[in-house]
């Protein structure tokens, strides 16, 4: 059961950048090529918002900021800041609507920049002209995210930045220049090969996660920040939101058959959005894979892949009382809550509620963990002094 004094802990919500968040930050140099919201057509006589950048117009989809909507009225079309609730991307009301929510502190990913900044990777990797742009992009929006939103109200927020994975020297540097200015998670592709990058069998990352673990900053990997799942090409879009944590399962099994967790023993990683239920079958299977298959294949011999989950990997859900049911198989201090505002996904203003609806039958001790303790410590995220 959840206790009333539960501080609940999302470790997966969303922020819209508000419209100043480049413009405001970007060297003199980057202003006329950054980031701007414009205002376009929607085809039917109405006008609408987008992002501009990169000769390219880039709506933020209505899906993506439905809080308080009812779901006859989710779509893909693009969005207006006036069509959404201005907690979205207003502080002082994403206070007010957590409150409501019943939501102590979220973790925000970004939104136009992709889950993990995709959207300047892919520029980029379009342009090579656009690296220096792109990089300073993320640097701006680390500012943001540190100096303004979380800034704002430190105990609410636990502040998770971006990296310019396209380039390894600008993300060690970026990765030290933000755990310097308090950083506490990263997030990060689940599947740098399905854009182009080196996976994390290989040692391209070293560096990387060397600086990572050296700081503590867990990594978090949100599905669909690899790519999308692979869909028939006339499958309707709702296979596609009900195939993304499968995202997860296929990075689970690529980091535990691989060297990371051997070679960074500290490193922890946030399978973000990914859903719980799915994990006693998939590691159990890793485990049977291994005891047959791991003496003729270039992976550790002497570490189950279930005893590595247990210290590196934690799942994150919003609705799977099938999880729920299997926590002892998953392991409780592996289990962490997100409500992912202002997402289609959400229960939003009706997060706590439902959490507590899905706990009842869980004893006390273990829902604290799932609702709140596990994401303190996992993101190393004391409890502010002054509050009860």
């Amino acid at each position: 059961m959840l206790a009333e004094d539960v501080q609940v802990i999302s470790v997966d919500d969303h922020v819209i950048e508000h419209p100043r968040v480049w413009t405001d930050r970007l060297p003199a140099r980057f202003q006329e090529a950054g980031p701007k919201v414009v205002d376009i057509s929607t085809g039917e006589g109405e006008r609408t918002q987008a992002w501009q950048f990169a000769g390219n117009t880039i709506p933020t989809i209505g899906l993506n900021a439905v809080a308080g909507k009812d779901p006859h009225d989710f779509g893909l079309e693009p969005a207006h800041f006036d069509d959404m609730l201005p907690g979205c991307y207003d502080l002082t009301a994403r206070l007010a609507d957590m409150d409501l929510d019943g939501v102590h502190a979220q973790m925000c990913f970004p939104s136009f920049p992709g889950f993990a900044g995709s959207t300047f990777h892919y520029a980029q990797q379009a342009d090579p002209n656009l690296r220096e742009l792109s990089n300073a992009c993320v640097t701006a929006w680390n500012d943001f995210i540190l100096d303004e939103w979380c800034a704002g109200a430190p105990d609410r927020f636990i502040p998770m930045v971006m990296v310019p994975f396209w380039d390894i020297d600008a993300t060690v540097a970026e990765t030290k220049r933000c755990a310097e200015k308090g950083a506490k998670a990263i997030t990060f592709t689940e599947a740098p090969h399905r854009i182009g990058l080196p996976s994390f069998h290989s040692d391209h990352w070293d560096p990387f996660l060397s600086v990572a673990q050296e700081a503590d900053l867990p990594l978090c990997l949100h599905f669909g920040s690899g790519g999308a799942p692979e869909v028939a090409p006339d499958a309707n879009f709702a296979v596609a939101v009900a195939l993304f944590g499968m995202n997860s399962q296929f990075t689970t099994v690529d980091m535990l058959f691989s060297r990371t967790f051997h070679q960074f023993p500290d490193l922890r990683v946030a399978l973000s959005e990914g859903g719980i239920g799915w994990i006693p079958y998939i590691v159990e299977r890793l485990d049977y894979v291994w005891e047959r298959h791991r003496w003729y294949n270039d992976i550790n011999k002497e570490v189950k892949p279930s005893d590595l989950f247990r210290k590196h990997i934690f799942g994150c859900f919003i609705a799977d009382e099938a999880g729920l049911e299997m926590r002892d198989t998953i392991g409780i201090d592996n289990i962490m809550f997100e409500g992912d505002y202002p997402h289609s996904d959400s229960n939003f203003p009706h997060s706590r509620k439902h959490l507590a609806e899905v706990l009842h039958d869980v004893p006390d001790d273990d829902a604290r963990k799932i609702a709140e303790d596990n994401a303190r410590r996992v993101f190393n995220f004391p409890r502010a002094t002054s509050v009860a």
